[in-house]
Formats: structure tokens, sequence, C-alpha cells
């Protein structure tokens, strides 16, 4: 008896899909929703698709509220890569913009880390650099600063200054000029 009674037909009930939640209700953090896309569009600046990893690799990797980026490369939305060696020949300018082109390309990662949404970005933790240099050339930091200096900008402050490293090296992948990792907490 109590089998068929485990087994036996019940009366079919409409089941309503659950309404979306208020993200305004859901965490205070959201009731500014869109306060970073505001900002890259003050500034400008759009972010274009991530990109698909070029190897054996996955291009971010979370742990709880930490995501770990794989190094990004300076490709531009159009698909052409900034290549050349500082100190032979790749000005200054031109490496600090290699290196905000691989902070875009950290910010589309950050992007897809948090489904859309970048104001889910607590804090850019750390930055990771690499610069195809001569063994002469020593302003790694300057260089780098090309991507630092676009994180505080379009996160502020509080959430987008970080630590991190800036090292010279004989070759890059590819022969780009510069190579950029990150580390960050999101909720």
């Amino acid at each position: 008896r109590f089998w068929a009674a485990a087994v036996a037909p019940r009366p079919s009930h409409r089941i309503e899909p659950h309404p979306a939640p208020n993200p305004q209700l859901t965490h205070p953090s959201h009731a500014m929703a869109g306060v970073v896309e505001k900002r890259l569009s003050v500034l400008g600046l759009t972010i274009p698709k991530s990109q698909a990893p070029a190897a054996n690799y996955v291009p971010f990797r979370r742990s709880g509220n930490t995501v770990f980026i794989s190094g990004q490369i300076p490709k531009t939305e159009e698909g052409s890569l900034l290549t050349g060696k500082l100190g032979a020949g790749y000005t200054m300018e031109q490496g600090k913009e290699a290196a905000r082109v691989c902070g875009i390309n950290l910010i589309s990662q950050m992007r897809e880390a948090c489904q859309g949404d970048l104001d889910r970005v607590k804090a850019v933790l750390k930055v990771e650099a690499f610069v195809n240099s001569t063994p002469e050339f020593t302003d790694h930091p300057q260089i780098v600063n090309g991507c630092s200096d676009l994180f505080v900008e379009v996160f502020g402050k509080e959430v987008g200054a970080h630590s991190r490293f800036a090292v010279g090296c004989s070759s890059l992948p590819l022969g780009v000029a510069v190579e950029i990792g990150a580390v960050v907490e999101v909720e």
C-alpha cells in the first residue's frame, strides 16, 4: 500500500516561473549596478569580447572569490598584435600603449569571470607583467603603468590599485611587447 501511494498519480499543478530577482535587493553593491560600465563609456573605452586561449590553458581560473587571469597579450580588437622590443626601437609610448591594451584584454576576462557585471570586481589584487626588452632597458615599471593606470581609471583607486611585478625578458610569444596577467577578487 505504501508504494502504491508513492507512485499514484498526483493532481497536476501549474508551476509558475520565479520572477527574476531584483538586483537592488540581492546585494547592497548592486544598487549602483553599471558603475564600471558607465565609467568605461565616459572614458570612451570599448571592452572587446574576451579572446580564446591560444594553447592548452584556460583564460582564467576561479577559486572562491579569487580569479587568476592568464597572461594577456596586446592584441587589439581589430586583431593586430603590438609587437616590438623596448630598448631596440620600440618607444616608451608604444610600450605603455601595449600594456594598456593588455589591461583592456584583462578587463574583458574579468567581465567574463563576473558573468558580464564588472561591478562585481571588488579588488585588483596583483598585476604580473613581462616586458620584451633589451638587457640595457630598465624602465619596465613605467611601461606597465599603462595597465596599472587604466585599472585605476576604470575601477577607481580603492578597487583598481594593486600590487605588481614588472620584469624584463628577452622575448615574448609572437614577438609582442608586453604580456600581463592579473589576480582579482570578485563577489
